[in-house]
């Protein structure tokens, strides 16, 4: 494990000149992570963090190994083996044993078509494999806990329901090669999955008196999207979102799965353009794919391409965007406090942005004509109109404070740990944690004051 001091911001190695990607000077003043640990465990590319708690998190990727950290202080707790090909899911389930309180299952998939439970004891950090799923016919791509009705998914070339125990309760026929690559839980014991660029709704049926057995039907498809559905988030109590391949971002209602909002076209805050202009996002298709989202009550952000979009729910549009907020696209986005934004990309580079109010004037009217200066004559009545405030006079703007340079490869996601610090995942085997340089200095300086004391030292030299 190695300790890094960093100070200065990303070196515009020339783009000024051929791209328009914003970048930020050496004194990073609202950027808080000024010290790293580098944490070396995996032998190649690490795509997945899952919180485990508030300072323990897991990491897992392409080497087939799950290893457990401190957040607080970058320890290695265990190290979880047994997949022999790259790990594509993990999460975790509450153990409900009563000698195990504490206790927490990590699920893992793998592209070996297996899935494993392992079993992770908190107070002695130690951890062993439960049990092994071998059953599957293809690779699971996606994992999902259903607390409410005390189940787990697995999404594949099917949907498979399993309990606590690891029974499978049922599962659906064959629905596509393709397979589902994401889960969401909805209201009504249903669940939304992704397969290609559908959706489809399954309703989970639990045993009742007059049947004992659990039962997954197919309730509808919607069929609204042209390409690829990349991303599925829940919203809020009401809605999901979804955002596609070649960049099309639906909102759909939880409770009868229409759509509320479809936006493909996204018009640029800072032209101070029409309602009725818009500009499209991009010409390539790799470049409006809409990757992740994360969202809050008000807006949905999107990571499109190399752009960020933030998107608002009740005026059904966007406020606000970075249409090169990276050189590479965006993996991966998530909200910080005080209307702060993170991002990550292939480029290898983490960025936080802040979400600013722009201050749109008003414009005066003004009299034409010589005599009009004075106020003498009839003013041109076209000039003395007040002017119509724009539908798109009230945006935002994404401003970069904090450029973390340490990654040599891409950045596949994150995780904000509060006061902990911000852990980062990478193609380069990887894992950084970065740490508020202005909060460890302060915890250096009383663990220095507290060891003076506790040997008398600190009297002495008073």
């Amino acid at each position: 494990m190695l300790r890094w001091l960093i100070g200065g911001g990303r070196e515009p190695q020339g783009l000024a000149e051929k791209s328009p990607l914003q970048t930020i000077g050496e004194e990073q003043t609202q950027n808080p992570y000024t010290e790293l640990l580098v944490l070396k465990a995996h032998h190649d590319i690490v795509r997945f963090l899952v919180q485990l708690d508030d300072y323990r998190f897991a990491s897992a990727g392409d080497d087939g190994i799950v290893v457990v950290w401190n957040a607080q202080t970058g320890e290695k707790l265990l190290e979880l083996n047994g997949h022999t090909q790259k790990i594509t899911a993990i999460i975790t389930f509450t153990s409900l044993e009563s000698c195990e309180e504490k206790n927490q299952l990590i699920l893992t998939a793998s592209a070996d078509k297996t899935v494993i439970i392992s079993l992770n004891v908190w107070d002695s950090n130690t951890g062993r494999q439960v049990q092994r799923i071998s059953c599957f016919q293809s690779t699971v791509k996606c994992l999902t806990v259903l607390q409410r009705l005390d189940v787990w998914l697995s999404g594949g070339n099917d949907l498979c329901v399993w309990n606590r125990k690891l029974d499978l309760l049922c599962k659906t026929s064959h629905l596509s090669d393709t397979g589902i690559t994401a889960l969401v839980e909805i209201p009504k014991n249903c669940v939304v999955a992704a397969v290609g660029k559908e959706l489809i709704i399954f309703r989970l049926v639990a045993p009742t008196e007059g049947s004992l057995e659990w039962d997954v039907l197919e309730v509808k498809r919607l069929l609204d999207h042209q390409d690829n559905i990349l991303s599925l988030v829940n919203v809020n109590d009401l809605s999901f979102v979804t955002g596609s391949h070649v960049g099309e971002l639906i909102v759909w209602d939880v409770l009868d799965w229409t759509m509320q909002a479809y936006e493909r076209n996204f018009w640029d805050p800072s032209s101070q353009l029409d309602a009725q202009q818009e500009i499209r996002l991009c010409q390539k298709s790799n470049d409006i794919s809409i990757h992740h989202f994360t969202c809050d009550e008000e807006n949905v952000f999107a990571a499109v391409g190399r752009g960020l979009y933030v998107y608002n729910l009740q005026m059904k549009r966007v406020i606000a965007c970075q249409k090169t907020a990276h050189d590479s696209n965006v993996l991966h986005i998530d909200k910080l406090p005080n209307r702060q934004l993170i991002s990550c990309s292939e480029d290898g580079s983490v960025r936080i942005w802040e979400l600013r109010e722009k201050q749109q004037l008003t414009a005066e009217p003004v009299p034409t004509g010589f005599f009009n200066m004075w106020g003498f004559g009839r003013v041109n009545k076209q000039a003395s109109q007040p002017v119509k405030k724009q539908e798109n006079a009230t945006s935002c703007s994404l401003e970069l404070i904090g450029d973390l340079i340490g990654h040599s490869s891409s950045v596949e996601m994150f995780l904000y740990f509060e006061d902990h610090g911000l852990v980062t995942c990478s193609a380069d085997h990887l894992i950084i944690l970065w740490k508020n340089g202005q909060r460890e200095s302060g915890l250096r300086s009383l663990k220095l004051f507290q060891k003076l004391e506790e040997n008398g030292d600190l009297y002495l030299a008073v």
